[in-house]
């Protein structure tokens, strides 16, 4: 595992050329951290609990596309 300190508004680039996903450290509010991932549309995107309540499932739902929209807001309480 690489494990990397970002601050603020830095980020992380994995790969390269048309499959690139960019995260970018959004926000720190104590002990959280909100991140934006850019990725192609036809990379999938899911918080963990999400992936794995996709795959326990069967793969009755498809494992495609985010779990949330763009620039949705969540609660974190």
């Amino acid at each position: 595992m690489l494990v990397l300190s970002r601050k603020k508004n830095e980020s992380i680039v994995i790969g390269d050329g048309p499959d690139q996903i960019t995260m970018v450290v959004v926000e720190i509010r104590g002990d959280k951290v909100r991140l934006g991932i850019e990725a192609p549309k036809e990379v999938p995107v899911h918080r963990r609990e999400v992936y794995d309540a996709i795959k326990r499932s069967g793969g009755q739902r498809r494992a495609t596309g985010t779990d949330t929209e763009p620039s949705t807001e969540i609660n974190e309480s």
